[in-house]
């Protein structure tokens, strides 16, 4: 799968701006705050329908003006297709495939695969559970887009089911069937979710373990957990159990929307015992085993973002990194950097045809 153009119109800094990109890698450069990150997340929000740094629509309209468009034509399986993500104030967002708008947003999600590493991935290890289960789930919706309808329905059961905490206690009233109606419905899709990242787990562990061995030479063994309240019970009798504090917290205690990922090294959370240049290393491998993950889902190569690749890593780790993306046959590269000789340096090493674009104060 190949990007060959994108086209932005009032994206975040850029007012009007064309981009034709080389088949294998791109390169933005240039000092902070010129969009570079801004052309990345452009070509994410026409794999995903959103910003993967703001997913407040309205933030990433041009200042002053009143609408944004992301055009990209693509090649996929050797047919050319375009994609249209636009989205005007107060009013909803849409996305189009060959000039024809998608009905839901979700039969989007998955048909341009893409992996993004960035700084901001650092969220993955220091923020709460709610940042690794959209890591996991984004990882397993691209390939299976049951699970991201189980996963909808999962969201949109246990809405209602708050709010009817939130009712019986603001009327100081209790409804048993009716609460038992959301609770059967929140343990129909929540066990098939739960399966789903139970076997994810197990075949994806395996695969970044060997991403970190590769990137880290060895020095350290790392490990990754699921955590799940519905390993020590299901979660119909969860729900059942824990109603008593579901009625004093008006909010739903138990269930798949509590789960975690651990983070390990050495044993040890990598959050406390890590130094920098491990936990971006740890994050490189996670993004690398879930490129790999995806490639064998969809059979594609995902297209691959690496913002600000040098942070926190040196020259050789990062053309150790670059060498590793093309020596196993990956996909499109698209990296942005500050330092554009530095770059260029590193990526003349690979062997591979690339395009610089060296960007400016808008």
């Amino acid at each position: 799968m190949l990007l060959e153009k994108i086209s932005l119109l009032n994206y975040k800094n850029f007012e009007a701006e064309t981009f034709d990109f080389d088949p294998k890698i791109n390169c933005f450069v240039g000092h902070n705050g010129v969009g570079k990150t801004n052309v990345l997340d452009a070509i994410y929000h026409l794999s995903f329908g959103k910003s993967y740094f703001n997913p407040i629509t309205g933030q990433n309209i041009k200042h002053g003006e009143e609408f944004f468009v992301i055009e990209g034509e693509y090649i996929k399986n050797d047919r050319p297709e375009k994609f249209i993500v636009s989205a005007k104030r107060g009013q909803k967002k849409i996305i189009k495939r060959n000039a024809k708008a998608y009905e839901k947003f979700s039969e989007h999600i998955g048909f341009l695969p893409l992996v993004i590493i960035s700084p901001s991935d650092r969220d993955l290890i220091t923020e709460g559970s709610d940042t690794r289960r959209k890591f996991m789930d984004g990882v397993i919706s691209q390939g299976d887009s049951g699970y991201l309808q189980n996963l909808i329905s999962y969201n949109k059961v246990l809405a209602q089911r708050n709010s009817l905490l939130k009712y019986f206690a603001a009327n100081n009233t209790f409804n048993k069937d009716n609460l038992d109606i959301y609770n059967a419905q929140l343990d129909g899709f929540g066990s098939k979710i739960f399966e789903k990242r139970t076997q994810f787990i197990e075949d994806f562990t395996p695969i970044f373990m060997e991403r970190y061995d590769s990137i880290s030479s060895g020095s350290e063994t790392v490990s990754l957990e699921y955590s799940s309240q519905l390993k020590a019970e299901k979660l119909l009798t969860l729900l059942e159990e824990g109603i008593t504090k579901d009625k004093i917290t008006q909010y739903t205690n138990y269930g798949i929307h509590k789960d975690d990922l651990s983070f390990q090294i050495d044993g040890h959370p990598i959050k406390k015992f890590g130094s920098q240049g491990q936990q971006k290393s740890y994050l490189i491998a996670l993004k690398l085993a879930q490129f790999d993950f995806i490639k064998k889902l969809n059979k594609v190569n995902p297209i691959l973002l690496l913002d600000d690749i040098f942070d926190k890593l040196d020259e050789v780790r990062v053309e150790q990194i670059i060498n590793l993306v093309y020596n196993e046959n990956f996909g499109q590269l698209f990296i942005s950097d500050t330092h554009a000789d530095r770059t260029e340096e590193v990526i003349k090493k690979v062997g591979q045809t690339y395009k610089m674009f060296r960007l400016s104060s808008q």
